[in-house]
């Protein structure tokens, strides 16, 4: 008796030595090396990748029973274990923290452990460590790990939260627990790319799928869960584009929850309209399955054998529907892949060998007139599932094939039909891709496809060397002469230089193609009253109310200062006078005689912005509601996105502030006032210039003198954030410690403390939860590292619900104070005076 009670202790002390535990207590650390953790290797002979072992640190119960029968149990186990694995593609010598899947299988009567391929979990999947990281358990709660030079990796952020010890639960669940038992954290509320039974993907959450089977990183497509249901993006060019969603009736849905029923796994719709959780998606299973969003797009449900798996988006998608099903200019049909005829060919390979489809006639942004559209019928593109990424709506044909003509970056254009209409919807994707051949699908609309080439006489084009010759000494000659008429035109200028000053060189206006309607100067006095009621001052001059002779209203802006606006006159007549957006002033004409130079806008009965939200007295402006403002904020966003990415050249409007969003009869926002814009061309990622903008919404990245889109980002994150909060950002008639709103915005929000800032004025308080989760977006805008802002076509999408914001935000301010109370004091040097706007 004595003896057995030896051996079971025995047994007992060789279990807790050689084996990991379900749990541990705080204070524990791991050291990722061969000697402090338990390595396993899987069988060589399995279709996995290179690597030979895990370094296990918890497993469930399952899996410690498995490993100390060793060989000699009968029957399959399976569990989870967190463990230090190899990270494939990285090199020797790195290690992804994670939790996976175990099983054995059987062979010549000996059991074999292997690990899943797939992790369920992860917590370091874009930065892999290196050998003897640590992970710690610290005695205040918190759950670190370390790279091997100490620098923090990843981190669960629970310390002072009681803290009493960490287990691997059965159902693959890593957790942190109280003395109560109680969960303080869990790695179910932070999905990878993997779902498990019992699991939620809750509103805001999103699931990213890996690079590749062996590279674990974030790769390109994900799926979000917001309020209106599930969506599948896949991110090209930075650009999300959706290729699949699934709607909830009457939205407002939770989550999305997975679940195990005995035979199959179950994926439930929660939200308040459905009443009941509503099965969305469900399939045979076993109950080590999962729900796993694979590399390529596809939704699948696998086994305990990572390669059984059942794809579970077959009744929403075919194959040809996800986006790198195929490679750029190819036809995908019925899920195989081929070159479209007559406008790619296979003459292409990339670094593995594989042939690629290239563009015969290829384009370029400096041949923009010799660009012409190759029509086909019956090809779509995945981007169809997305309805708000047409570039127009309720278009037709011509005006969509004119929008990619006069588009740089636009390569392709498809048009969806309506059936029994003339109208439809027109897209061009931030990317090509593939087509899709239709020819045989029973849609309710009909497909076309614009794709972009060289016209034949510029293709085939060529010049032999008298050409040349002849071209040269043509223009020797014209050459020459025009230095004559130069020079005699020198001594024309200095003798007319008087009159040249009256005439104010009217024909730089006459030569612009395209340009609105020309008003005389004395039409305009007329209209105006002779110029008697004043809207508003601005920078470089005035706005009056004036009336055409139709009756219709307009407002007429008149440049006062010609030495500073005349350029600013010029870009805001080529800029405005050749977009429309209905988030956008419209420019109804201009006057450019002698020395006036004026402006004629659609009238905006609501004046601008500024006098709504910063107005404190209530009988002369009543405070605006929550809905009016978060409709605000959405069509300054939508007019922002149409400038950067809608346009031939991406426009950059460089005075974003509530001065220059003016209001309708409706209260719908539109962006006035051009006069400071840059354009960039699509192959330019940025430009330097000049200082420009407006003190206190002025991005940091301007004061180097680097121009780019998202300076216009971070000027809508500050208005954003002054709309919601209802005072400006630079407001001298605070307490000295309050003038600058920005910093206290920060300071808040990393206190957690943002409700504290939404306006108290209306029904505002009734909607804190809202106005907070938009005082994020801001944030999400005002990041001090432009290339860290969201594009706005994503903030748009974000605005919308269609998709969710990024999560990890810096709330540290990158000098902006500073260079706002530099900027006003006139001190720095890069700020041109002449070039700040003031308010308009």
């Amino acid at each position: 008796m004595q003896l057995l009670i030896i051996i079971i202790l025995f047994l007992e002390f060789f279990v807790a030595a050689q084996f990991p535990t379900p749990q541990v207590s705080t204070p524990t650390s791991w050291t990722n090396n061969n000697i402090s953790l338990l390595s396993i290797s899987h069988g060589t002979d399995l279709p996995l990748s290179s690597v030979s072992s895990a370094r296990i640190i918890l497993s469930d119960k399952s899996i410690s029973a498995a490993l100390l029968q060793n060989k000699t149990f009968t029957s399959a186990v399976t569990g989870y274990a967190f463990a230090f694995y190899p990270a494939a593609g990285y090199g020797d010598g790195r290690f992804f923290l994670a939790v996976a899947l175990w099983s054995n299988y059987k062979r010549d009567n000996y059991y074999y452990y292997y690990y899943s391929p797939t992790k369920t979990w992860s917590a370091n999947r874009n930065k892999p460590v290196g050998e003897n990281a640590t992970l710690e358990l610290l005695v205040d709660g918190n759950l670190e790990l370390r790279d091997t030079d100490g620098s923090v990796v990843w981190s669960t952020n629970t310390s002072n939260k009681s803290v009493a010890g960490m287990k691997m639960m059965e159902n693959g669940n890593l957790v942190l627990y109280d003395s109560n038992n109680n969960t303080i954290w869990q790695s179910f509320d932070h999905p990878t790319d993997t779902l498990l039974p019992g699991q939620k993907l809750v509103r805001g959450k999103k699931m990213v799928a890996s690079v590749s089977d062996t590279n674990i990183s974030e790769g390109n497509y994900y799926l979000s869960m917001t309020s209106q249901g599930l969506f599948g993006f896949y991110q090209a060019n930075n650009v999300p584009q959706m290729y699949f969603k699934s709607l909830a009736y009457g939205g407002n849905v939770e989550s999305i929850e997975l679940n195990y029923d005995g035979s199959k796994i179950v994926l439930y719709i929660n939200a308040p309209a459905l009443g009941a959780p509503w099965p969305f998606i469900n399939a045979r299973a076993d109950n080590s399955s999962g729900l796993f969003l694979r590399h390529d797009g596809h939704l699948l449900v696998y086994s305990t054998s990572p390669y059984n798996t059942n794809d579970v988006l077959t009744r929403f998608l075919s194959e040809c529907d996800y986006p790198t099903v195929c490679r750029d200019y190819e036809l995908c049909s019925n899920g195989r892949c081929s070159c479209l005829l007559g406008i790619a060919q296979d003459n292409q390979t990339n670094t593995q060998g594989e042939s690629r489809c290239a563009e015969i006639n290829a384009t370029t942004c400096d041949n923009l007139q010799h660009h012409t559209l190759i029509s086909y019928e019956n090809l779509s593109h995945f981007s169809y599932t997305d309805d708000d990424a047409a570039a127009l709506n309720g278009t037709d044909i011509e005006s969509c094939k004119k929008e990619c003509l006069k588009t740089c970056a636009c390569r392709v254009a498809f048009f969806r039909q309506r059936s029994n209409s003339l109208f439809g919807d027109c897209f061009i994707p931030s990317s090509v891709l593939y087509f899709i051949d239709e020819r045989d699908a029973q849609n309710d609309y009909k497909s076309y496809a614009f794709i972009k080439s060289l016209d034949n006489k510029e293709n085939g084009r060529g010049s032999s060397r008298s050409n040349v010759n002849y071209k040269i000494i043509a223009g020797s000659i014209v050459g020459a002469f025009l230095l004559v008429v130069l020079a005699t035109g020198f001594w024309f200028v200095l003798l007319r230089n008087k009159g040249d000053e009256e005439e104010g060189m009217e024909d730089n206006f006459d030569n612009l193609s395209g340009m609105p309607m020309r008003f005389t100067y004395q039409a305009l006095k007329l209209a105006t009253g002779d110029f008697q009621e004043k809207l508003g001052q601005g920078g470089f001059g005035s706005v009056f109310d004036g009336t055409l002779q139709n009756g219709d209203k307009i407002a007429v802006k008149r440049l006062d200062a010609m030495g500073q606006g005349k350029k600013e006159f010029l870009a805001e007549v080529k800029t405005i006078g050749s977009i429309h957006h209905v988030n956008l002033v419209r420019l109804i004409g201009f006057c450019a005689e002698k020395l006036h130079r004026l402006l004629i806008y659609e009238f905006m009965c609501n004046g601008s912005l500024d006098k709504w939200i910063f107005c404190k007295e209530p009988m002369l402006r009543p405070p605006l509601d929550w809905q009016t403002r978060r409709t605000i904020i959405l069509d300054i966003a939508k007019g922002l996105a149409y400038l950067h990415e809608e346009c031939r050249q991406r426009i950059v409007h460089l005075d974003i502030k509530p001065q220059n969003i003016l209001l309708d009869g409706e209260l719908r926002a539109k962006i006035s006032d051009f006069g400071l814009c840059k354009l960039i061309d699509r192959d330019q990622s940025q430009v330097v210039t000049t200082m420009r903008g407006t003190p206190g919404y002025v991005a940091p990245e301007l004061f180097s003198l680097i121009i780019t889109e998202k300076a216009d980002v971070y000027s809508f994150g500050i208005v954003v954030m002054e709309v919601v909060c209802g005072r400006k950002n630079l407001d001298r008639s605070q307490p000295e410690e309050c003038i600058h709103l920005l910093p206290i915005f920060m300071r808040k929000a990393e206190e957690g403390q943002l409700m504290d800032m939404v306006d108290r004025s209306n029904n505002m308080q009734l909607y804190r939860p809202e106005a907070v989760q938009m005082m994020k977006v801001a944030i999400w805008c005002l990041q001090s590292d432009y290339k860290r802002r969201p594009s706005m076509s994503v903030v748009v999408k974000v605005l919308e619900g269609s998709l969710d914001m990024e999560t990890d935000l810096d709330y540290t301010i990158h000098n902006p104070i500073a260079a706002t109370r530099d900027a006003e004091l006139g001190t720095t040097t890069p700020i041109l005076p002449s070039l700040l706007s003031g308010p308009r």
